[in-house]
């Protein structure tokens, strides 16, 4: 039988929930545990897919398509044997759709569809639902204890709490202890009041996971531990720390684990966590250093690149360097000369993926610097459809558009697909106004990778599985005009044959995918693709360490 661990939080929200979460569940499966995780998200949206990356940060996609929490990824990322669905994810909306689709068939009878039981039921049969199969399901609760988005939720927790009994369910709260500098000491009286909210609402927490800037003395530990009905050892102590792949081994230090296998009464090895120490050994004491220049439109906020920070960060790791990145607000760099020093300055250049026009002319500002400089590009997603469009525009010399921009463009390179193709196999598309039919490829699918192309050396395989989260796609009927000016496909999706990479044969490293590669980066080994792309800045760096400026530190 399933057991779950609930995890809350309280004070104050971004203290990092879905962090600890994952490193409490990465500590269990380092014991041997079969560990899966979930995200409850109280808000309204059936999912995050419309919302705007300033609000949201980043849409983590799941390998069946999914659209989904950042926080997957974090899941992902410190676990190794469990991969997120759309099981993983669900949100207040989607339960209150589901719910009124079963009173709009009559499933209830013509009986009143009420919060409770209706709405918790659906909450509790999720959670279920994402639990199977595996030893323990940790359950997220998005939000901060006292919202009133997040009782439905709190209600069903309180409810399966007292169906699974105390051996089978566990509750953790985090919390903040902050740090008042003018009196010289930590404060508990915010995490009393965060678990006062909590038993207002029929919960206990059974851990108490205290995160603070300063380490937190015994003694305020033990007043807290006496405030709270929490034993003295289930409040763990979780002050700042340098990188969030030390967090693992902080819990585990104070023995978190054991307390959660006692609990549960499981009987297991002792966590193992040799590869986590070998990373944050290099991660924290790497010598040099690169400098990436990352140009898009939402760097105000990078939690809307968070996948592709990390995999950066990760393939810095696997070449023992550390990855700086100089964040490029794209539409700032149409007109702002310094910004496009930041750019001649970095040791390499990335685009990642986006929607819209805006920005996608300083962008490919950069994308025509690296091209003709020779400096190492990664584009991602709408980071290739712009690479795509600024060589056939610069070196081929078309008016090349995308029918995202502009519907009337004259060369469609980029543009929405119909569902059929003409008796060559060649992708048709449409560039009119009745290019709404176009539907988004979302989730794993498999590419075929060209024989001869560096993207093929790059991992090693003829194929590959990876995951996108695009609508538009590259006009087939452009392909020989591309290749004959030195620009190669490298790579096509194995069902459709539709365009996935293409690089530069007389470029030392330039290349660009449809799909999204930081999906897969793992802390332990990085990804393929990104530990090339930091390989190549490495190398460019060396070779041009004479003549270039200071590079901008992240």
């Amino acid at each position: 039988m399933t057991k779950f661990i609930f995890v809350t939080g309280g004070v104050v929200s971004s203290l990092g929930k879905g962090i600890t979460a994952a490193s409490v569940a990465a500590l269990l499966e380092a014991r041997g545990i079969k560990v899966t995780m979930t995200k409850l998200d109280p808000y309204i949206n059936v999912d995050p897919g419309t919302m705007s990356p300033f609000q949201h940060g980043e849409v983590f996609v799941t390998e069946d398509g999914a659209e989904t929490d950042l926080d997957l990824g974090y899941y992902e990322r410190f676990l190794r044997h469990s991969k997120m669905s759309k099981n993983n994810n669900f949100t207040s909306g989607k339960i209150y759709q589901s719910v009124l689709e079963k009173e709009r068939r009559g499933d209830y009878l013509g009986g009143t569809v009420q919060v409770i039981p209706h709405i918790t039921d659906e909450i509790k049969r999720r959670i279920h639902a994402s639990g199977e199969g595996y030893d323990i399901a940790m359950i997220e609760i998005g939000g901060t204890v006292g919202d009133i988005e997040s009782l439905p939720f709190m209600e069903a927790v309180r409810q399966m709490r007292v169906e699974l009994g105390h051996s089978q369910s566990l509750l953790m709260h985090l919390t903040l202890v902050p740090y008042i500098a003018s009196a010289g000491e930590s404060k508990t009286k915010p995490t009393q009041h965060s678990v006062k909210e909590l038993r207002s609402i029929g919960l206990q927490p059974d851990v108490l996971i205290c995160r603070s800037e300063y380490p937190i003395s015994e003694d305020n530990r033990r007043k807290i531990a006496l405030f709270t009905n929490v034993e003295e050892r289930a409040v763990i102590l979780c002050p700042d720390a340098q990188s969030i792949y030390q967090i693992p081994s902080i819990l585990h230090e104070q023995q978190l684990d054991d307390l959660i296998c006692q609990r549960f009464g499981l009987q297991t090895n002792t966590a193992d966590l040799s590869d986590w120490q070998a990373f944050t050994d290099v991660l924290l004491n790497a010598e040099d250093s690169v400098t990436v220049a990352m140009v898009g439109k939402y760097v105000e906020l990078p939690d809307a690149y968070k996948s592709i920070n990390e995999a950066l960060l990760h393939a810095g790791v696997a070449n023992h360097v550390k990855v700086n990145i100089a964040y490029v607000d794209a539409e700032r760099l149409e007109t702002e000369n310094a910004l496009m020093d930041v750019v001649k300055n970095a040791d390499a250049v990335l685009v990642p993926g986006g929607f819209g026009e805006r920005g996608t002319v300083g962008k490919m500002q950069a994308i025509s610097y690296a091209r003709t400089h020779g400096v190492p590009y990664l584009g991602i997603c709408l980071g290739m459809q712009l690479a795509v469009i600024e060589f056939a525009r610069n070196v081929i010399g078309l008016e090349a558009n995308s029918t995202e921009f502009d519907k009337r463009t004259k060369e469609p390179l980029i543009a929405l697909i119909t569902e059929w193709f003409d008796e060559k196999g060649e992708l048709q598309v449409r560039s009119d106004d009745s290019d709404l039919g176009g539907t988004m490829r979302l989730g794993a699918q498999k590419a075929e990778l060209v024989e001869d192309s560096r993207l093929r050396q790059i991992y090693a395989s003829p194929t590959i599985s990876e995951r996108h989260r695009h609508r538009y796609e590259m006009n087939g009927r452009y392909i020989d005009t591309l290749q004959d000016a030195g620009m190669k496909i490298s790579g096509y999706s194995a069902k459709q044959h539709l365009v996935e990479a293409v690089e530069l044969t007389d470029h030392p490293w330039f290349i660009a995918v449809q799909f999204h590669p930081e999906f897969t980066s793992q802390p332990r080994g990085g990804h393929p693709l990104f530990n090339s792309f930091v390989q190549a800045a490495i190398h460019h760096k060396a070779q041009h360490a004479n003549d270039k400026q200071p590079t901008a530190e992240h």
